[in-house]
């Protein structure tokens, strides 16, 4: 079995290594029209790659990403016959039998699944997304193969700084793990219209569960248009001002409520049907845990208030240290991305934009952020790219301060707020009470060498010759103080032989103590000078 795997492995690389020398790209050079040309030669793995790369500015110059962006647009469909004999081996049964009607022309065509509109046999529209054939085997070969090609690869932005490679694939692999089994995607719209079934304009598709499968679902059709469609909002009558309000109000909540959000909000995905907005296609969605989310919101607070130290401490907190971590650096990063942000107006803040910016200068200083984090900051650049053609007068920071100071007025209470702040009070005073201890166990370390300073001293060789020279004198007073203790506990003993009338060997140390004492002030007199 493993002979065969890694023979269709060595089969699937040859196959590779022949699409990469067509291109010839010694010779003509990787241009951005030749990179995506490549990946949609290489298929729905590396399509998948180019789409999530498309997002990330902070790895690939912008002509790359506005390249790559053509990647999202339909590919090629396939023959009806090829979609309906997935569905008839996933049921066991014609097509004919589970819908009254079919419809050949696809609605939409992926790289990963082919969309049609059909009707069941009680009269109700549906769409069925029927996945590719062999495109999850393909996938799953494809992200084996690159995983163990890129492990010691690099993809160096424009930007400078090296941004780990690895990290793309492992969250194209997150990705594709969701997008390739349709039976996650019919739970996360199940849990998503369980999230937000107190919202009246807000919904999403019913799954019609009988007819689906890890490869094919089933769901409501939805006959609307696009939120983006401004010709049949204004036929409609709809204020695009109030839907671009709602709709990022409704965002915000599924970030810092729910921590349960639409990953992929593009246009495409969100539609108008009856007054309603309607999400569409959950296939791809991210989650932030509690702590994550309250760390968010007090980030969000830290951006209106302008406290550099509070978004900073929210930053340390979310992310997990993955090496050795300079943190005179880190900080000086952070306040260089903050400083420039502080400086523009809260309304000009493009919150997708920052979030990225911040996901950057961190992945430069070894600190990994959690997956979500990262699928969010693609979420709000997408979802700001609709608000943009929507009405760019809405903007996601401004609804975002205004939801976390709702949900402060709402659950507001006096007393716990004085509770809390009498216990951060207690904790604070109990805490300074350990200084002198904590001090005592700090030398305690020293002497016994088990502690570590770490010092930025801006590379001045006078500093560093005089730090040198405090440490040397402070190792020597410490070895007399020891001298002294040792040779006084000595002489309160009966041990032989003696000088003085004391023990020779408490005489000898007294001795050594004075000589070391004698030269430190001599020493220090002639520095003085």
């Amino acid at each position: 079995m493993t002979y065969i795997i890694q023979r269709e492995n060595k089969k699937r690389l040859q196959e590779i290594t022949q699409i990469i020398k067509k291109y010839e790209l010694v010779k003509n050079g990787l241009s951005p029209e030749a990179f995506r040309l490549i990946l949609e030669d290489l298929g729905p793995t590396f399509v998948k790659l180019g789409q999530i790369m498309s997002k990330r500015t902070d790895i690939l110059p912008p002509a790359y990403c506005t390249e790559l962006e053509k990647l999202c647009m339909e590919s090629n469909p396939l023959p009806v016959s090829e979609i309906t004999e997935v569905i008839e081996y996933e049921f066991g049964r014609p097509v004919e039998d589970l819908f009254s009607s079919f419809d050949e022309v696809p609605l939409g065509s992926a790289s990963i699944a082919q969309v049609h509109a059909a009707t069941l046999p009680d009269g109700r529209r549906v769409v069925v997304k029927v996945q590719r054939p062999h495109v999850a085997e393909t996938m799953r070969e494809d992200i084996s193969i690159m995983r163990k090609l890129i492990k010691p690869l690099k993809f160096a932005p424009s930007v400078g700084g090296a941004v780990d490679f690895k990290m793309l694939l492992e969250e194209l692999w997150n990705v594709s793990q969701q997008e390739l089994d349709f039976l996650i995607e019919a739970h996360h719209t199940q849990q998503f219209r369980e999230n937000n079934k107190d919202i009246v304009y807000v919904t999403c598709p019913h799954i019609e569960e009988a007819l689906t499968t890890s490869r094919v679902l089933t769901m409501e059709f939805i006959d609307g248009f696009s939120i983006t469609d401004h010709e049949r909002l204004q036929e409609g009558g709809y204020d695009v001002n109030e839907i671009a309000s709602k709709l990022t109000e409704n965002y915000i909540k599924q970030v810092l409520d729910d921590g349960f959000f639409h990953a992929d909000p593009h246009q495409g995905n969100i539609m108008i049907r009856e007054g309603k907005i309607v999400w569409i296609d959950m296939g791809m969605i991210g989650t932030l845990s509690s702590h994550d989310r309250t760390l968010l919101k007090d980030a969000v607070k830290a951006v209106v208030r302008k406290d550099n130290n509070e978004i900073i401490r929210a930053i340390m907190a979310l992310g997990a240290v993955k090496g050795e971590l300079d943190y005179t650096h880190l900080y000086s990063d952070i306040d260089m991305l903050l400083d420039r942000y502080t400086s523009i107006d809260l309304g000009d803040i493009n919150l997708g934009t920052l979030l990225q910016d911040v996901i950057q200068v961190v992945n430069e200083n070894h600190i990994v952020l959690p997956p979500g984090i990262s699928m969010l900051a693609r979420g709000l650049l997408t979802i700001e790219g609709v608000l943009a053609s929507l009405s760019p007068d809405i903007n996601a920071v401004q609804v975002a301060k205004q939801h976390v100071m709702n949900e402060m007025r709402l659950n507001h209470d006096v007393k716990k707020e004085l509770e809390r702040a009498a216990q951060s009070i207690y904790v604070s005073a109990e805490k300074a009470l350990d200084i002198p201890g904590l001090t005592t166990d700090l030398l305690n370390m020293t002497l016994r060498g088990q502690t570590r300073i770490n010092l930025d001293l801006a590379s001045s060789k006078s500093l560093m010759e005089q730090f040198n020279r405090i440490m040397n004198r402070l190792i020597v007073c410490i070895i007399t103080a020891a001298l002294l203790l040792a040779s006084s506990l000595i002489c309160t003993t009966d041990m032989q032989p003696k000088t003085l009338g004391i023990p020779t060997l408490g005489f000898l140390g007294y001795l050594a103590a004075v000589i070391l004492g004698i030269i430190l002030i001599v020493v220090f007199h002639h520095r003085k000078k």
